[in-house]
């Protein structure tokens, strides 16, 4: 295309009618008015935080569910009121929330405590305090607000695999110290046991409630679609049968209401990229193949090296042979290609456990065979298309400098 057949494209574009009224109707950061189907537990976290509005100290809550299930959507609706609330009736209250997936803000227990004093409004450095220097500073922030504080902490298991557990315990043994305010955290997690793996005198000092979120089925899922589709699209853009099949791929997928918004999404731009304007089933059936592949390369683009180099190997081996890949070959590629790249090679035993990481996010498919008096060995094949091997492989060996 020339540039001025960019021109003319671009002229085009601006003048053509989208089927698009309010794409952000469909994206993750969009607050509806109303959350279907959560009215219990809208009602429950509400309970346990409203004694703030009163000067009291609410109970440190955990909510748990899977990923899409309306944790965060909620506790959002529910601290957006408890803030308009407490403006209205002149209440010191005040919610800090912190996305604990976010780098260079929750992966250090200093970036962490810093990050909540800026919020607090006190200045604080990325580094070159001690930790307790910046620990003293928020206290001193949190006390002078006269206030009730919640702390939202999304993804706090991240944050625990992070750091550890022990700045849960530091954050709630702050309010020793406070004598004209008081701290409550809200934890919100994908990870139903999350808690259970936790120092028991950090469990202790939590002294929690809990709510469990259920996924959505298919029924409920629908219902929301429908409920997006209408401040999302211009009406008739929607062919028969489409929102029952974004719904039924997300309710394959635990209930994720994220995913079937963005399937959604997705299909209503690559229809709208093809001058269609209708979005049909296949529609959907593309847009479900685009988004694998993309979840599948940020995975592969997040990966630690060591991960990387060890799938590095398997492809290798599975490009070089069309036998089957056992640990033991993975293994003596994978020191070769630590070694050609400057990598402290991990034990064989270590790397069986990464092997077993990417069986579970589903790169590989792994299968224990049974040697009799020769012990056991994984059995591994590639469990994604031959098309995006080639992309796959150029992605790691950007990422190992190969």
């Amino acid at each position: 295309m020339s540039q001025k057949g960019l021109s003319d494209f671009f002229e085009k574009y601006i003048g053509a009618k989208s089927i698009f009224i309010n794409k952000a109707a469909l994206q993750s950061a969009y607050h509806p008015q109303t959350i279907p189907h959560r009215d219990m537990e809208i009602e429950a976290i509400a309970s346990i935080l409203a004694p703030a509005l009163k000067q009291e100290k609410p109970s440190n809550l955990f909510i748990y569910g899977k990923a899409g299930c309306g944790k965060t959507l909620c506790l959002r609706h529910i601290s957006r009121e408890l803030e308009a609330n407490a403006a209205r009736h002149n209440i010191p209250l005040k919610v800090l929330y912190m996305n604990c997936k976010l780098k260079k803000v929750a992966d250090t227990e200093y970036r962490v405590i810093a990050q909540l004093s800026r919020e607090l409004g006190k200045a604080i450095p990325p580094t070159g305090l001690p930790t307790d220097e910046v620990y003293k500073i928020f206290e001193q922030a949190v006390e002078a607000d006269k206030g009730i504080l919640l702390i939202v902490l999304d993804e706090v298991d991240q944050l625990v695999k992070k750091i550890g557990d022990e700045i849960l315990y530091s954050l709630t043994r702050i309010n020793e110290g406070l004598s004209q305010s008081k701290i409550s955290l809200v934890g919100i997690s994908n990870d139903m046991v999350f808690l259970a793996a936790l120092d028991p005198r950090v469990k202790s000092s939590l002294s929690e409630e809990e709510i469990i979120f259920p996924p959505y089925n298919a029924i409920q899922l629908q219902e929301i679609l429908y409920q997006r589709a209408r401040l999302a699209f211009s009406e008739g853009a929607i062919d028969h049968g489409v929102i029952e099949k974004c719904a039924a791929y997300a309710a394959r997928e635990h209930g994720d209401a994220r995913r079937c918004l963005e399937l959604l999404r997705v299909a209503g731009e690559i229809a709208e990229r093809a001058n269609h304007q209708r979005i049909t089933i296949d529609h959907i059936d593309e847009a479900d193949e685009k988004i694998e592949r993309d979840r599948l390369m940020i995975i592969l683009k997040t990966q630690p090296k060591q991960s990387q180099a060890a799938l590095y190997s398997i492809l290798t081996i599975s490009s070089d042979k069309k036998t089957t890949i056992f640990t033991g070959d993975v293994y003596e590629l994978y020191k070769k290609i630590c070694d050609r790249i400057g990598l402290r090679p991990l034990t064989q035993r270590r790397i069986s456990d990464i092997i077993a990481e990417l069986d579970m996010l589903g790169i590989i498919n792994v299968k224990v065979i049974s040697k009799g008096r020769y012990g056991r060995t994984r059995e591994i094949t590639l469990s994604v298309d031959q098309a995006t091997l080639p992309r796959m492989r150029k992605i790691l060996e950007e990422s190992l400098s190969l």
